[in-house]
């Protein structure tokens, strides 16, 4: 009997490599608060009126004293500007940039947060998403990191908040991955380009180590910016910080089928290269391996099914898609999920995996997000768009 259950061994290995990320420390909040010098905020905004006014009302309730929120309405087709113009007229710590017409060779966020560092006038920087909400000892926390770690830019894995049901399946199916491929222990004691990343929904920067980097414009043709300026940081040979920061922040990326297929087909093929950058075995294999990954998680539903029809020991692959629920059902609840919905890991793998094939099919031929199509090679942008 034991013997029979061999084959399904692999399916162990997981939660032996979750074991690396499960110690969640740094945990920014634990860091000193420390209050002080100018904050400046900026907010590339592209078609954010969903969820622009939640971000604002959360950065206005902060306990840091000295703030100003720069938002940079990126060419913006629907109510974004006037939601922030309104809570320009009410707090004067807000104001809103109308963002400039995209240059050729730039991508539109690394742009938009350009165009906000231009306007700022804080000695700390901190670019933030649209979508994301911050709780008020947030920029209290990241300053105390900051001056702690000696650190040049801080960054946050931040909270996810999953609605919907294609989000509570396909999100954790995309999330380990980073978190296995990136965590803050390898992250803050990195010596290769390609073993940093930053989150591009918090990132905080020291202006003049921005700039020593080369600011966005150093990273204007890449489509993963945030990854890209890490690696920057760190070939500039400036320090890094990534800490734990569910408790202070929290984001929800998409909300929903289109909107997920939309951003993660322009990240992950992408972003799965550039995360190699000086290895350019590595990085074409990237491809190949997460669509063997999302297969791994496939093949003991598959197993399972032919030993059924076939009549043949289903003990083995029933343990193997056993070991699978509850590997998912645990990542959802890490991720605040319902475990119930590991059940449906299969669905969230599939349709992971056709993610991934899609973005593979157009990663190389061009990348369209919110209204503007690129056209490039290896998230080189080599149009505009309106």
């Amino acid at each position: 009997m034991l013997q029979d259950l061999l084959p399904a061994l692999p399916w162990l290995l997981p939660y032996l490599a979750v074991l690396r990320i499960l110690p969640r420390k740094p945990d920014l909040a634990d860091a000193p608060d420390v209050d002080g010098t100018l904050i400046s905020i900026v907010i590339p905004a592209r078609n954010e009126s969903a969820t622009i006014a939640t971000l604002l009302t959360s950065l206005l309730s902060t306990r840091y004293r000295s703030v100003e929120i720069i938002v940079v309405d990126d060419r913006s087709t629907d109510d974004t500007s006037r939601i922030v113009s309104d809570f320009a007229r009410r707090d004067s710590r807000v104001r809103l940039h109308p963002g400039q017409e995209l240059p050729e060779g730039w991508y539109g966020k690394p742009w938009a947060c350009f165009q906000g560092y231009r306007e700022a006038r804080g000695d700390m920087i901190v670019f933030t998403d649209a979508d994301t909400r911050h709780e008020p000892d947030l920029l209290l926390h990241a300053v105390g990191a900051m001056e702690q770690e000696h650190a040049d830019l801080v960054t946050v894995i931040t909270g996810q908040r999953c609605v919907s049901f294609w989000e509570r399946v396909i999100m954790p199916q995309i999330w380990i991955l980073i978190a296995l491929r990136y965590f803050p222990r390898r992250i803050n004691r990195a010596t290769r380009p390609r073993d940093v990343i930053a989150n591009g929904q918090f990132i905080m920067v020291r202006r003049t180590s921005y700039e020593r980097a080369g600011t966005h414009e150093a990273v204007r043709d890449k489509v993963a910016e945030d990854l890209a300026l890490a690696q920057v940081f760190l070939r500039r040979g400036l320090k890094l910080h990534m800490a734990f920061g569910e408790s202070l922040i929290e984001t929800r990326m998409y909300t929903g089928w289109r909107t997920l297929v939309e951003g993660w087909t322009k990240n992950i093929y992408l972003g799965g290269q550039a995360s190699f950058p000086d290895e350019p075995l590595l990085r074409a294999l990237a491809p190949l391996a997460l669509v063997f990954t999302m297969l791994f998680w496939l093949w003991p539903v598959a197993w399972l099914g032919l030993s059924i029809v076939s009549n043949g020991n289903v003990y083995p692959s029933l343990l193997a898609a056993g070991l699978c629920v509850l590997f998912w059902a645990g990542m959802c609840r890490a991720m605040r999920i319902p475990p119930v919905y590991g059940l449906a890991y299969p669905i969230g793998s599939a349709a992971a995996l056709f993610i991934v094939l899609k973005s593979a099919w157009r990663g190389a031929r061009g990348v369209e997000w919110k209204g503007r199509v690129y056209s490039g090679l290896d998230g080189k942008a080599r149009g505009s768009g309106k």
